[in-house]
């Protein structure tokens, strides 16, 4: 694995690089869109054969409660206590995170409320690659049952069986649709799909450029793919911390992993773990390619250089393997971070309860991965007395004059 020194220089071309609009993805993803939007279901069936070779007319949008249930009798035993013990835990950790309503007197007469509603209805969009992910699905479907959500739609375009098992287990309808026909469809509807007020779950360039394009009329969670890992220590178990690198690395071509660290000794070291490690799995994995191409080694200056980058990269994911209480305090921008060596990222993936569906692309900076707020609405209820009415009358005609809105002040000043 390549090793490069961190300077200003590589900081600026790996931040620009990663930044850059995927214009390429945008044209296609664009061209899908404007066709499912106006052909609907037609579209939907044609873009389906040619990307993904599903051939929806003969095979149906959508999967049967028989096959379903099917999926799931057969479904081996650990794999259903796996699932069970994962929704266990993202239920527990969504309902912490569920804003509360509440009530506040701000004056005499003068009250102010919050109530939390759920978004009525939404599409999960389950990657359907190389393996159909049941570990998106629970992260996306688990958070909206707890928020209340009504109706929600997941789609995957190649579910296998343990995916087929866990919607049964989730008691989710599934739909065999993916790629940017499938957001088009959840975010305009057909006839066969309809029409969701939300958008959540990862994707490749095209569903992430699908996902912002229509952003002007669906609300989306967060732009999620590709996938990004950082490692930032300068000491541990080389063995470990190349597996956890690998571990994204294999998502897909472009996944991005680094290990930043200020010893070029244990860059060194690190990197022949990886290289041995990446000998061990098979030649189609993903990660030969993204090792090689979207990944590197960094060897910083000083630590504070090191705590930089990461703040100005604000990684997917973040471990922090070793010595953590230096390096905690120094961290402002991540989507997940992981402290101690035996944090695996994996874990963070599939079982901790933590959401694995995380803002990638410097989204970090802004806010933080999927959680219990992104599914419903908090609305303020504002209920005013006359004697809170005569509190306030003057400081808002005040306000309104000031800006010159006479009709603001009129509607305060007849009710006097």
């Amino acid at each position: 694995m390549r090793i490069l020194r961190l300077t200003p220089a590589v900081e600026k071309k790996l931040l620009r690089a990663r930044e850059e609009r995927d214009r390429e993805a945008e044209r296609v993803a664009a061209r899908i869109v404007g066709e499912v939007r106006r052909n609907g279901d037609a579209a939907l069936a044609r873009w389906s054969r040619k990307l993904d070779g599903v051939d929806l007319k003969r095979d149906g949008v959508w999967i049967s409660q028989r096959e379903l249930r099917a999926a799931e009798k057969q479904a081996r035993p650990e794999f259903v206590r796996a699932v069970r013990q994962a929704r266990r835990n993202i239920r527990r950790v969504t309902e912490k995170q569920l804003p509360r309503e509440w009530t506040l007197r701000m004056e005499r007469g003068v009250r102010i409320r919050q109530m939390v509603r759920p978004i009525e209805s939404i599409g999960c969009y389950i990657p359907g690659g190389r393996f159909a992910l049941v570990s998106t699905l629970l992260m996306t479907v688990v958070p909206a049952q707890v928020a209340g959500v009504e109706r929600i739609i997941a789609v995957c375009p190649k579910p296998n069986a343990e995916l087929l098992a866990a919607a049964n287990l989730l008691g989710v309808r599934l739909a065999r649709i993916g790629g940017a026909q499938a957001i088009a469809a959840l975010a305009y509807g057909t006839q066969q799909i309809p029409r969701v007020e939300k958008l959540f779950g990862p994707g490749n360039r095209f569903v992430t450029a699908a996902k912002q394009l229509v952003s002007h009329d669906c609300a989306i969670d967060l732009p999620a793919g590709p996938t990004e890992a950082v490692i930032l220590a300068d000491r541990g178990n080389p063995r470990w911390i190349a597996a956890d690198l690998l571990a994204q690395a294999e998502h897909a071509p472009d996944a991005a992993s680094f290990l930043v660290t200020t010893s070029s000794e244990w860059a060194r070291r690190v990197s022949e773990e990886i290289d041995a490690q990446l000998k061990e799995l098979p030649k189609e994995n993903p990660a030969h390619l993204s090792m090689g191409s979207s990944g590197a080694i960094l060897v910083a200056r000083s630590l504070e250089a090191a705590c930089e980058f990461v703040n100005h990269f604000a990684p997917e994911h973040l471990s922090l393997p070793d010595a953590a209480q230096s390096f905690l305090p120094r961290i402002r921008s991540a989507g997940t971070i992981f402290v101690g060596p035996w944090s695996a990222q994996p874990l963070g993936d599939y079982i901790s309860g933590s959401n694995h569906v995380l803002p990638t692309g410097g989204w970090a900076r802004r806010r933080g991965g999927l959680s219990a707020t992104d599914f419903v609405k908090c609305i303020t209820v504002q209920e005013i007395a006359r004697r809170g009415f005569l509190r306030l009358a003057s400081a808002a005609e005040s306000l309104a004059t000031a800006e010159g809105l006479v009709a603001h002040s009129n509607a305060v000043s007849v009710r006097r």
